[in-house]
């Protein structure tokens, strides 16, 4: 099975937005690709007229529906295990792992978007880690090209070899048109200090299947997508 696992070092570093980089790249390129996002938070939370949803986002570029590309949706915009506490219903691992497992059977290419960063809990005894083992595909890590970045970079790095989890490349996004002497500094020292590929993607002022897709051609997919 051909795809990615797209984590980020914390949340609201643009994850969503290069998960759907790589879907609505490889999906332009006529590749057969399946979002998924198994479990979504915040759905009480209002959205801005042109972002709709994460899982609404990931089906609107792959062309599938919503309801093909998550398994458990809360309407608390918390960390899932506290959803699930909150809205009193449960979510079972076994649930997501069937989901993944029909995915893999389904299309060439698989993009699957975990929520926050690795260690964030989903339920008891099960954290996006340990939904990253059970998909089973390399890693591409959303970061912020800001200060702090290296820190929260390397730890999610650390955090991911710790588990034997593959990764195939950092992301930094949004990445201006010029580039300050520290964002450039920090892409060169992750890529260093963590001996892994780092790639840059721009802003995206609207989640047009378009803007995405000439975003997301700028990512070395065909070295990740092996």
């Amino acid at each position: 099975m051909r795809g990615c696992f797209v984590t980020g070092t914390d949340t609201g570093v643009g994850k969503t937005v290069v998960a759907a980089a790589i879907v609505a790249t490889l999906h332009s390129r006529g590749v057969a690709v399946r979002a998924l996002k198994p479990v979504v938070t915040g759905l009480d939370q209002p959205t801005r007229p042109d972002w709709p949803h994460d899982h609404e986002l990931l089906a609107r570029v792959a062309g599938s529906s919503p309801l093909q590309t998550t398994v458990f949706t809360y309407g608390p915009a918390v960390s899932p295990h506290l959803a699930e506490k909150m809205t009193q219903r449960q979510l079972d691992p076994e649930t997501i792992r069937v989901a993944v497992r029909r995915a893999q059977q389904d299309d060439d290419v698989l993009v699957v978007e975990g929520v926050g960063g690795l260690l964030v809990p989903l339920t008891e005894g099960y954290d996006v880690r340990a939904l990253a083992r059970d998909v089973d595909l390399p890693l591409v890590i959303a970061a912020r090209a800001t200060i702090g970045t290296i820190n929260h970079t390397l730890l999610t790095l650390e955090a991911a070899r710790t588990a034997n989890l593959s990764v195939a490349g950092v992301v930094l996004t949004p990445w201006p048109e010029a580039p300050s002497l520290l964002e450039l500094s920090n892409r060169d020292t992750i890529a260093e200090l963590g001996r892994v590929p780092v790639a840059t993607l721009p802003y995206i002022d609207r989640p047009t299947p378009e803007l995405l897709a000439t975003a997301g051609g700028l990512l070395p997919l065909d070295e990740w997508i092996a």
